[in-house]
């Protein structure tokens, strides 16, 4: 029998405000309200999202987010910082001792991932996932690139969408980028390099390794298509059945409660202070 999950739609938030969803819907699955979730969102105004222990000084140019109007803020999930644009963004909330769910978090990283790589194909995008060398002798079959990671979803060659993965209160929670459309100039502008040249080399770099869906259609792709390419493909590659759930006002003053910590210096600094660039 098919298992049945919640599917949230939450429209496009504020990166605060998104990242305080995410973690009441974890306190919720944790303490046994609800079942597994599906969540998808967009961004607005556009984010960059900091990993959980990394440092924003020196990194971040903060002075171009706010000229661009990007907000800053920390997840709860490690990794380099991210911008988030023009995408679709999923988390999953799903507890740790789930039957579908591997003890590794390399191994249930693939789990979960295979609703993105079904969400591509769905399009028409021939995604694959990539593996170090020892992993594809043994599977027989993956995309190879420069810098194998833990099954990357891949497309020409080139990274594809880009996801976290934490662990809390006995949740698994992973949240991850689809990329719809990449504004190079923005994107490079936020981040802060030795020289324009190093900057240059690194924005050059960058287009051999990544890749955003409406660099591969044949015609260009709106929000919605790609959320309900990726609905399906999530239903179709954990073999579950989607719920539409809307939040109860009790989960959606939590989200509010928690958006305040979100939007805390405190909280996006993390005691390094916060330091114009």
């Amino acid at each position: 029998m098919t298992e049945t999950w919640y599917f949230l739609d939450s429209g496009h938030g504020t990166p605060a405000f998104n990242m305080a969803m995410d973690e009441v819907l974890l306190n919720w699955h944790s303490a046994g309200k609800i079942p597994p979730v599906l969540r998808f969102y967009g961004w607005e105004p556009a984010g960059i999202s900091v990993g959980f222990f990394q440092k924003v000084g020196g990194s971040i140019d903060l002075e171009n987010a706010e000229k661009y109007g990007v907000e800053l803020v920390r997840r709860q999930t490690g990794g380099r910082a991210v911008l988030h644009d023009q995408e679709l963004t999923y988390s999953v909330l799903i507890s740790e001792d789930h039957h579908a769910m591997p003890k590794s978090v390399k191994e249930a990283y693939l789990v979960l991932s295979r609703g993105i790589l079904e969400g591509y194909r769905e399009l028409g995008i021939p995604a694959e996932f990539s593996m170090p060398e020892e992993k594809k002798k043994q599977a027989g079959s993956a995309v190879c690139f420069e810098e194998p990671s833990w099954y990357e979803l891949m497309v020409d060659g080139k990274k594809a969408a880009g996801s976290a993965q934490t662990r809390k209160k006995g949740v698994i929670l992973q949240h991850g980028s689809v990329p719809i459309e990449m504004d190079l100039e923005k994107l490079f502008d936020l981040f802060i390099y030795p020289s324009e040249k190093v900057k240059e080399r690194a924005r050059r770099a960058f287009t051999k390794r990544a890749v955003a869906i409406n660099d591969v259609l044949d015609r260009p792709v709106s929000f919605d298509e790609v959320k309900d390419a990726f609905r399906k493909g999530f239903a179709k590659g954990l073999e579950i059945d989607l719920e539409p759930f809307t939040p109860p006002e009790e989960m959606l003053n939590e989200a509010a409660e928690l958006e305040k910590k979100y939007k805390s210096e405190e909280w996006s600094y993390k005691r390094e202070g916060r330091q114009k660039i």
